[in-house]
C-alpha cells in the first residue's frame, strides 16, 4: 500500500484533498474514543469530511473530546452488547446508515506473568480486546448488508504476531482479533463489505502507564505513533474506492526493536 503523507499542511496537500472529497458525509462511528489513538482517528475522520460518532466509557472526557473535534458522542461500553444495541439504533435513527465502524477500544488491564494475573483480569482482557470488538461487528455487519457495502477497520497489536513476556493473555487477544477479521473480511466481501486489520505499535498514548509499565523516554516518546499519525492512514484506508480492500497492514515506529518471536 502506498502511503501518501505530506509534511506540507493538511490544506495544501492535494492527497488529503481528495481524501477529504471522498470522506464527504460518510456516517462513521469510532470506539473507545475518548483518549489515545481514537481522538487522533477520530479527529483526521472529522476533518475528512465524515460525521463521526465517538464512544467510550468516560462521559465527561468523552464530552470534551467530542466538543473540541466536532464528533457526537455517545456513552457506550463495547463489552455491553446492550450498549452496542443502543448505539447503532441511534445512528441509524439519526443517519439512517453506517458507512464505517472503527473498533479501536482496548486495554491492557494487566501486563505481567500469567501467575499473576487473576481470572477477573484474564476475563476482563479478553472481553475489552476481543469479544467487544466481535459484538459490534455482528452489528455493523447486519446494517452494511443491507446497504450493499461499508468497512470495517479493527485496530489490533503488533503483540498478535510477536511475542513478548508477559504480554500473553493480552496478545492473544489481540491475535484472536486479528484472525477474526481475516474470516470476516472472506465471510462479508460477497456483500461488498470490506474489513481491514490495522496493526499499530509503540504509540504517543497513555496506553504504556496504564499497564504499569512506567514512563517511557520522552525522546523515544516523540518518535512514535502519534495519535493523529494514525488517524492519517486510517482514513487512507477508508477513502479507497469500494473495489479496493487492505486486508491488513501494520505500522511501526523507526526506534522500536522488532521481536523475532
Amino acid at each position: 500500500m502506498r502511503l501518501l503523507f505530506s509534511v506540507l499542511p493538511r490544506r495544501f496537500c492535494p492527497e488529503w484533498e481528495r481524501t477529504h472529497r471522498n470522506m464527504k458525509n460518510k456516517i462513521a462511528v469510532v470506539t473507545g474514543a475518548s483518549t489515545g489513538y481514537g481522538v487522533g482517528i477520530a479527529r483526521m475522520l472529522v476533518e475528512s469530511g465524515a460525521k463521526v460518532w465517538i464512544t467510550g466509557r468516560n462521559e465527561s472526557k468523552l464530552q470534551a473530546v467530542a466538543k473540541e473535534i466536532g464528533a457526537t458522542a455517545r456513552v457506550a461500553d463495547v463489552t455491553s452488547a446492550g450498549d452496542w444495541d443502543a448505539l447503532i439504533e441511534e445512528v441509524k435513527k439519526q443517519d439512517g446508515r453506517l458507512d464505517l465502524l472503527v473498533n479501536n477500544a482496548g486495554a491492557g488491564i494487566r501486563i505481567g506473568p500469567i501467575t499473576e494475573q487473576g481470572d477477573n483480569d484474564i476475563e476482563q482482557s479478553i472481553s475489552v480486546n476481543l469479544t467487544g470488538a466481535i459484538l459490534g461487528c455482528r452489528r455493523a455487519a447486519e446494517v452494511m448488508i443491507s446497504q450493499g457495502d461499508g468497512l470495517i477497520i479493527n485496530v489490533g497489536s503488533v503483540c498478535a504476531n510477536h511475542a513478548w513476556g508477559g504480554w500473553a493473555v493480552y496478545s492473544a487477544a489481540k491475535a484472536g482479533l486479528l484472525q477474526f477479521s481475516r474470516c470476516l473480511l472472506a465471510e462479508l466481501r460477497p456483500h461488498g463489505i470490506r474489513v481491514t486489520s490495522v496493526i499499530p505499535s509503540w504509540g504517543q498514548t497513555e496506553f504504556t502507564d496504564s499497564c504499569g509499565l512506567g514512563p517511557r523516554d520522552p525522546e523515544v516518546l516523540e518518535k512514535c505513533i502519534a495519535p493523529d499519525e494514525l488517524g492519517q492512514l486510517i482514513v487512507q484506508i477508508a477513502s479507497q474506492p469500494p473495489h479496493l480492500v487492505t486486508e491488513e497492514i501494520t505500522l511501526w515506529p523507526m526506534v522500536q526493536p522488532i521481536s523475532q518471536l
